[in-house]
């Protein structure tokens, strides 16, 4: 019991003393960072002020104790942490300081620049400038200037050049009564664009005999697209005695692509003839061709010893198909239909022929 008694005041001492001491570092205390990171890079300031911790209130000095072993006491153990002062909250003026510079070298950062990226080497499209064009622009030469330059007033014109051009539109043989036939159809011309020399010739024969034969001599000028205005003189070799005349017309391309041949004639003695012929190609395919042709003739008065009659004298409708192994050799095969009228129908009877003859004919187109 009397141990007990002297222990007590020794106790109650003890725990004054680390209450007083509590107290007096709870009033020092600063608040904890809020983050990892400020904890890692903590200023100087922050651990300078490490140093102003208040350090506990030395101990009161104990009785002299008994002889007898006192009771063994633990000892507290010291907190886990010590919060940094916060000398703003007590009233402490510090100094307003700059914040010091990272050295990323002595943190072991390495700080060597990037090398810049190529692009071009990655494909990558790199945005033109608006002053610089899409393409480089050659330099200009005088071959350029000459070429931009008009041509003058008498430059020559490199397509109007020479030219000539021979087809036999019909050349064909047929069988009638009197014997084996043949009949040819025909046109040339040489010369340029605008002007032209044409001739042409037409004529039949019938058992060795010919019937019908004529030439014509003209000059031709273009006047409209695909139309040529002719003029020039016809000869007559038969039928009868020969005679000439003077032919002035038209030829040319009509719409729907009839190929049109229109002339007029002024003969010896008074005679005036007309002659009408128009033609036309159907392409069944782009070789077989089917060709229509119709020819009309007229004259202004009666010649017996031709055996020409006034007004519409003969028409001919011929129908042929034409196969082109080339464009300049086609070989065909046709019907042809002439009629006589008038006053030539009368002479043809008195003569003893036909008014009507139909034949079958065959033969070859070709063109030079």
């Amino acid at each position: 019991m009397k141990t007990t008694m002297t222990l007590a005041p020794l106790a109650a001492g003890l725990l004054l003393a680390f209450n007083a001491a509590a107290q007096d570092h709870s009033q020092h205390q600063m608040p904890m960072p809020t983050t990892q990171e400020h904890a890692q890079h903590q200023m100087p300031a922050m651990q300078d002020h490490t140093q102003h911790q208040a350090k506990p209130k030395a101990k009161p000095k104990a009785k002299p104790k008994p002889k007898t072993k006192p009771a063994t006491t633990s000892k507290p153990k010291p907190s886990a942490s010590v919060a940094p002062m916060d000398h703003a909250a007590m009233g402490h003026e510090m100094p307003a300081q700059e914040p010091a510079a990272m050295d990323h070298n002595a943190m072991g950062h390495d700080t060597a620049q990037p090398a810049p990226m190529d692009h071009a080497a990655m494909g990558h499209s790199m945005p033109r400038p608006a002053d610089q064009p899409v393409t480089p622009i050659p330099v200009l030469t005088d071959a350029d200037r000459a070429a931009a330059a008009p041509p003058p007033s008498d430059h020559p014109v490199h397509d109007d050049t020479l030219q000539h051009y021979v087809l036999f539109n019909r050349l064909e043989g047929f069988d009638t009564d009197e014997g084996a036939g043949m009949a040819w159809e025909g046109q040339a011309w040489i010369g340029r664009d605008l002007d032209k020399l044409w001739l042409r010739s037409e004529g039949e024969r019938v058992g060795g005999h010919t019937e019908s034969a004529d030439l014509e001599v003209l000059y031709g000028r273009a006047f409209a697209r695909w139309w040529d205005v002719v003029a020039g003189v016809r000869h007559d070799f038969k039928p009868g005695a020969s005679q000439d005349f003077v032919a002035i017309g038209v030829q040319g391309l009509a719409p729907y692509k009839f190929e049109v041949e229109a002339t007029a004639y002024l003969g010896q003695s008074g005679q005036t003839a007309a002659r009408l012929e128009a033609e036309y190609e159907t392409l069944l395919t782009n070789r077989l061709i089917l060709q229509p042709l119709v020819e009309v003739n007229f004259y202004g008065k009666n010649d017996a010893r031709r055996g020409i009659g006034s007004g519409l004298s003969t028409a001919e409708a011929g129908l042929r198909l034409r196969y082109e192994f080339t464009r300049q050799f086609a070989p065909y095969i046709g019907v042809v239909h002439e009629r006589a009228f008038g006053r030539t129908a009368d002479f043809r009877r008195a003569a003893g022929e036909g008014v009507n003859d139909t034949r079958f004919v065959a033969g070859i187109r070709i063109w030079f």
